[in-house]
């Protein structure tokens, strides 16, 4: 079994069904399993993608990222999905790192391309506008074909999608999932949901997130249920209409988005029957905010990482939900709390959270170092600090490593200090994270200048939104005659957090 030939079963039973909303524009299985056998047509018999090569999938949210994604598996290659907020420098490392001579994009990305190209000249581009059609007659394939003619003999073991995750060295690495992880992680979270063919899933967070990517793209297409895509999250008004329109019933998303839900007025008929949380810790405010205003849907905090395809735990759907918890391990996960010797700690201990099951990762692309930090005897050290109780459920107390969530995405301080140093005249730079009310948190710098050199703060930040993602930029740029350190000249961001209080 794998993913392409799990879709094609899926689409084929339901032919008919809605498999996607998009505004007024309803999208069958139909539609997308005809799309997605063309496009892997076109992969295979024109670009020459053989099993195992790498795709790129440079996207916003778009009706054309399902055949994309299924029509590059259906091909046996593997799925490569890219943060599409990221900038040219960013996107060159990841297509050289896997080694990705194809790249899916859009119309959006054009101007973008030259400097893709400039570094990698043996990149195919396809533009996903032109995919529908992509050079292959409908008559070539038929929609009777049946899968194992397009789709290569792929195996749970075999490599599906290569999701890069940041670093503590600042370069982010590819977790390799393969198809049994993903499709272990979907069968779990479908147990956990009791989730059937009549849910519509609401789909807002990008989907080249390994959460959404899980929760909201493969586990409704891979049980006939739908996707209800959401055309622009601004307003925050615009979704809840979107929710009432299609009639949404799963609702997964990051905490700041559910603070906005319950100060928002609904109907007594809102369709929504559960919430989860994810991508970020759930503060316990806004869990007793949107208990008190919206009692009838019950708002579920989960936990996962990338590297975990990405779901290991959550609170359970018929309760008791326990505030500030992460919940119990999914079906077929394993949780356990270790110290540094990888001994199993006692309930209320404190030390690292490790998980073990079919949806931990097969390990690092070529990063074999790396690989053996993160995995110790067939256990995942995800790097959280945390703590279990005597009821099973775990409790995450802070990050082990240097981490930032900025609407839930991950952002590691050291690549941004990297890129600071690299600005005329700086000598000393840190960041760390500040709580935001709106985006979780953001990034605070504090930078010295070298003797005899004048920073200005606004164009340092400048020289960072050029080279990195704006959502890595910091809010602002403190300058200090230097910064705090201890004996051994580490710098002190200890001290610098408690000048944020």
């Amino acid at each position: 079994m794998n993913l392409a030939a799990a879709f094609t079963s899926s689409a084929e039973k339901n032919r008919t069904r809605t498999a996607l909303c998009w505004g007024e524009e309803m999208y069958s299985y139909e539609t997308f399993l005809s799309q997605t056998r063309r496009l892997a047509a076109h992969l295979q018999k024109n670009l020459g993608v053989k099993p195992g090569d790498r795709v790129g999938l440079w996207l916003k949210n778009c009706p054309e990222f399902i055949p994309a994604l299924f029509g590059t598996l259906m091909a046996g290659g593997v799925v490569v999905p890219i943060n599409n907020f990221l900038k040219p420098d960013e996107v060159s490392h990841i297509l050289g790192d896997a080694e990705v001579d194809i790249l899916i994009t859009d119309a959006v990305k054009k101007n973008e391309l030259p400097q893709l190209l400039a570094c990698r000249p043996q990149l195919k581009v396809c533009q996903v506008e032109d995919l529908a059609d992509a050079g292959t007659p409908a008559e070539e394939v038929p929609n009777e074909t049946p899968a194992s003619r397009l789709n290569p003999e792929r195996c749970e073991s075999d490599l599906a999608v290569l999701i890069y995750t940041s670093g503590t060295t600042g370069r982010p690495k590819g977790a390799m999932l393969s198809h049994g992880n993903l499709l272990a992680n979907v069968e779990s979270c479908r147990q956990v949901l009791a989730a059937v063919e009549a849910d519509r899933f609401v789909v807002l967070l990008p989907m080249f997130h390994s959460f959404m990517l899980c929760v909201g793209v493969f586990l409704p297409l891979l049980i006939g249920g739908s996707m209800v895509l959401i055309r622009s999250v601004h307003p925050a008004k615009n979704v809840l209409l979107e929710i009432l329109h299609h009639q949404a019933t799963i609702l997964p998303a990051i905490p700041q988005f559910f603070r906005s839900l319950a100060g928002a007025p609904l109907p007594k008929d809102f369709p929504l029957r559960v919430c989860i949380s994810g991508g970020a810790p759930l503060p316990a405010e806004i869990l007793r905010e949107f208990n008190e205003k919206i009692p009838a849907i019950p708002l579920i905090e989960g936990y996962g990482l990338s590297e975990a395809s990405p779901v290991v735990s959550m609170n359970p759907l018929a309760g008791p939900w326990k505030a500030g918890s992460i919940g119990v391990p999914i079906p077929g996960v394993e949780i356990t709390v270790q110290n540094e010797a990888g001994e199993i700690l006692p309930a209320g201990q404190t030390g690292e959270i490790c998980v073990r099951g079919a949806n931990v990762m097969l390990g690092y692309w070529n990063q074999p170092e790396e690989t053996a930090k993160a995995l110790r005897s067939g256990w995942l050290l995800t790097g959280d600090i945390g703590y279990g109780d005597d009821d099973g459920y775990f409790y995450i107390t802070d990050r082990k490593k240097d981490m930032l969530l900025v609407n839930g995405i991950n952002v590691y301080p050291r690549e941004i200090e990297e890129v600071i140093y690299k600005f005329p005249g700086v000598k000393e730079a840190a960041v760390i994270g500040v709580p935001d009310s709106r985006k979780g948190e953001h990034a605070l710098a504090f930078v010295s200048a070298k003797e005899g050199a004048q920073l200005e703060e606004r164009a340092i930040l400048q020289f960072v939104r050029e080279k990195l993602a704006d959502y890595k930029v910091p809010r602002r740029v403190v300058l200090m005659p230097a910064l705090p350190r201890n004996a051994t000249g580490k710098i002190l961001k200890t001290s610098l957090r408690q000048q944020t209080v």
